[in-house]
């Protein structure tokens, strides 16, 4: 077992090669719009931090990854779009872009929440103007009796009317 001199030694030398060697961090960043979505959703995204014209934004909640185009130079936003899975469970999700060749050159976010259903506050009355309920009721086996009855008198004072006028002008003409 090593002295605790050593010990001391070999974590400060192992914390300095930590430190000396930077983990690569993102150069710029992506700005997902908007920030908060639903599953299915269709995000807009800007990117700064690349020097190049074309790029790749990626995330495990996209489709498929971004494409990213923009105008040559650091100074010019790259822009692309992307869809979010229908199947996206809520979470906040990390973005990446990968441009000038290289991974992680921009990061960002976007956050997936529930897609909430809406549903009536009141029963919806609906067919028929309202009678569907009725129908529900009672079932209906078409007209009954006094429809036929009414029906009946209807066709025969129509009848009398065309009888009498056919009347009226053989006596009238003769």
């Amino acid at each position: 077992m090593p002295s605790p001199r050593v010990r001391l030694t070999l974590c400060a030398t192992v914390a300095a090669l930590a430190l000396a060697t930077p983990a690569h961090a993102a150069d710029g960043t992506v700005k997902v719009s908007p920030s908060t979505v639903t599953p299915g959703a269709q995000v807009e995204l800007s990117v700064t931090g690349c020097d190049g014209t074309t790029g790749a934004a990626k995330s495990q909640v996209f489709v498929a990854d971004g494409a990213l185009t923009g105008r040559d130079g650091a100074g010019y936003p790259m822009s692309g779009e992307a869809m979010i899975r229908s199947t996206a469970t809520p979470g906040t999700y990390d973005v990446s872009v990968t441009c000038d060749g290289e991974d992680g050159k921009a990061k960002g976010t976007v956050t997936v929440v529930s897609q909430a259903t809406p549903s009536p506050t009141a029963p919806i009355r609906a067919g028929g103007g309202g009678t569907a309920s009725l129908s529900a009721e009672e079932p209906s086996t078409g007209p009954g009796w006094r429809h036929a009855l009414i029906g009946l008198l209807l066709a025969g004072a129509a009848g009398l009317a065309v009888a009498g006028r056919f009347v009226r002008r053989r006596r009238g003409g003769a």
